[in-house]
């Protein structure tokens, strides 16, 4: 289902002598382009077996790549665990839940390298979980 979304021409725009398309990327299941790199990402460690069935997704996230971890993990079947800076909307934070993600929420006022750094928090927690696996989006 993620991206196999529409395209749709572009026919009020000066494209000179080509035909413009666009890719709605909208219509994926989170709303976003990042449910592509999401379910690339899973399905690369699935066939690398770095992710077992019923493993662990561990992911520090702020934004759209997190909803799209959740729900490719609900859908494939893993446990799902998202570290995510409390600046963001209790909006997305309502949404990653209902996908059944736990979410262990940080401060937003340290800097990379602070051991209270979302991403930091995300890679100790995989460290401590055998089934786990750190996607790490940022390095990805």
């Amino acid at each position: 289902m993620v991206g196999n979304t529409p395209m749709l021409e572009l026919q009020r725009m000066d494209t000179g002598p080509c035909r413009l398309f666009v890719k709605m990327e909208s219509a994926n299941p989170g709303s976003s382009i990042k449910d592509r790199i999401a379910i690339r990402m899973v399905e690369a460690t699935e066939r690398e077996g770095t992710l077992k069935p019923g493993g662990r997704i561990i992911e520090a996230t702020a934004g759209n790549t997190g909803l799209a971890l959740a729900l490719i993990a609900a859908q494939k079947g893993y446990k799902c665990t998202l570290v995510i800076p409390d600046k963001v909307s209790d909006e997305k934070i309502s949404h990653v839940r209902a996908m059944g993600a736990e979410v262990v929420l940080t401060r937003s006022d340290v800097e990379k390298g602070d051991p209270e750094y979302y991403q930091d928090i995300a890679a100790r927690l995989a460290t401590e979980d055998p089934s786990a696996l750190y996607i790490d989006q940022f390095n990805n």
